[in-house]
Parts: structure tokens; sequence; C-alpha cells
């Protein structure tokens, strides 16, 4: 079955991949202009079929999935937490923070840069196999400790709870400020570090970006460490926190080398005024 669109004072086009061969014939058509356009509006549309970067169909499954995983990580970390006196909750709530990572990762980039918006805005295979790696160990640390040693104690003088409280303010201001820089930002925030700049591009200092100068860095940063905080992960918390500040030292110095280039001295002002937060890193 095709799926066919109609404009104002128009007959039906058929834009579905199977019509273009018949499209591509001008005995199909009244006339080569109209063919021509035909042609032109499939090749727009193009993207959004099945397979492509920015398929509707790839893009509504992703994001019901993580919502699916969402929910059932809510629900599991909740019966765990009321029911049992188990700390295998800490399992459902990395799931649950990355699911929520993940889809507003993409819902802001389709909200205020909806013309980038495509399924690698989900950052489900950022930095792919390393992103993965990192998570599945946190994962496994975390579900090994807890299962088969609930009663360890992991934080030094008795500072559990208060580790796992400042785990869970820095998952919740790390994501806030992550997802608020992406709003702001708009179609000057980028996934990657552009080497052209585009007349889209524009230097934003105002709002979040008058308190951290690279405020969506900051939010994953302390956002990461946040998640092995809550999830008790010794080993994790230190790799995390070695591979993200390596991470982002390299990548902001090779970003704003471009920046630098884009705004020159408004920027070096800017730099100037406007510290990242992120520990050792100007």
């Amino acid at each position: 079955m095709s799926e066919t669109t109609q404009n104002a004072g128009a007959r039906p086009v058929n834009f579905s991949p199977s019509a273009a061969h018949h499209r591509a014939s001008p005995a199909h058509h009244d006339s080569f202009s109209g063919n021509t356009r035909s042609l032109d509006e499939l090749m727009i549309l193009k993207p959004y079929f099945a397979g492509q970067p920015k398929s509707l169909s790839g893009i509504a499954l992703r994001a019901f999935c993580l919502g699916i995983t969402l929910a059932c990580s809510a629900i599991s970390m909740g019966a765990i937490l009321f029911l049992t006196s188990s700390p295998v909750w800490r399992v459902p709530f990395f799931l649950f923070a990355l699911s929520a990572f993940h889809f507003l990762e993409f819902w802001t980039t389709a909200e205020k840069n909806t013309l980038v918006a495509s399924i690698g805005s989900f950052l489900l295979t950022a930095n792919w196999p390393a992103y993965a790696i990192a998570h599945s160990a946190a994962f496994i640390e975390c579900a090994t400790i807890n299962l088969f040693f609930p009663n360890r104690h992991w934080a030094p003088y008795g500072t559990g709870p208060i580790l796992l409280l400042l785990g869970l303010v820095m998952v919740t201001v790390g994501q806030y400020v992550r997802s608020v820089a992406m709003l702001q930002a708009g179609a000057s925030f980028n996934h990657h570090v552009q080497t052209r700049k585009k007349d889209s591009h524009e230097l934003v200092t105002s709002g979040i970006y008058s308190i951290f100068r690279h405020p969506s860095y900051f939010g994953f940063f302390y956002w990461g460490l946040g998640t092995q905080l809550v999830m008790g992960n010794v080993l994790c918390f230190f790799a995390y926190a070695a591979v993200l500040w390596m991470f982002f030292s390299k990548r902001i110095k090779h970003e704003e080398a471009k920046l630098i280039e884009f705004f020159q001295d408004d920027y070096v002002q800017y730099r100037k005024r406007v510290g990242t937060k992120i520990p050792f890193i100007a």
C-alpha cells in the first residue's frame, strides 16, 4: 500500500520509493515539467524513507523502545525499593537514566534544531564501540556487586547515603544543564564539531551559556559521574572520571580552535569571562 499527499488544487502525488520508476517515465505524466517536479519532491522526501538517516519509522521505533525501557525500569526500580531491601534497584535506575538521556538528546534537537534531527540525534551509537563498552562495564559492575554482595559497604566512613544523594543531584542537574543548553543554542548546537561556519551559527553567550562555557559538556560530565555514584560503582566511577575528562579536554581544545576561527575576538573575550566548570579545564 502506498502513501499519497494532497496539495490544494493538485492531484495526489505518490511519494513511495516503489513509485519512483513510474514517475521517471514521461508516459506517466502530462508534461516533462510535472515529471521533474515529482522527482524533485521525491528527492526531498527520500531521507525520511525507511533505511535513510531521517527515517520516520526508524525514529518512531527507537523512541518507542526508549519509552518502553524507561517505563519498565521505573516500575522495576519502584517495586524493588518499596517491596524489598535489596540494593538491586540501582540497576534499573541506570537503564532509566540512560533511556531519559537518549530520548532527550533527540527531543531537544527536534524541538529547536529541527532541520538536523535524525536517527543519529539519539546518540545511541555515538563513539561506538567505546561508549557501549563503558556503559556495559558499569551495568556489569553494578549488577554483580549488588546481586552477589548486597551488604557490601562501598563508601568510606558511612558516607554511602550522602554519596547516593550527591549522585542523584549530579544526574538531575547534569541532565537539566545539558538539555537546556541544547534548547538555548538551537540551530547553533551540533553533536559534531563543525569545521565550517554556517549562516545559522551564532555565538550564544546568554542564558546558561553565561554560566558555563560548554554547558552540554559540563552536563554530561557530571551526569556520567553521578550515575556511577548512585550505582555504587567504585571502579567505573574512577574510570568514567578519567575517560570523560580526557575526552572533553581534547574535544574542547579542538572545538575552541574552530570557534576562535569563526568568531575571532568575540570568542576569545567570552572564553576569558566564562569557565567550563569542569576540573582542570580552564
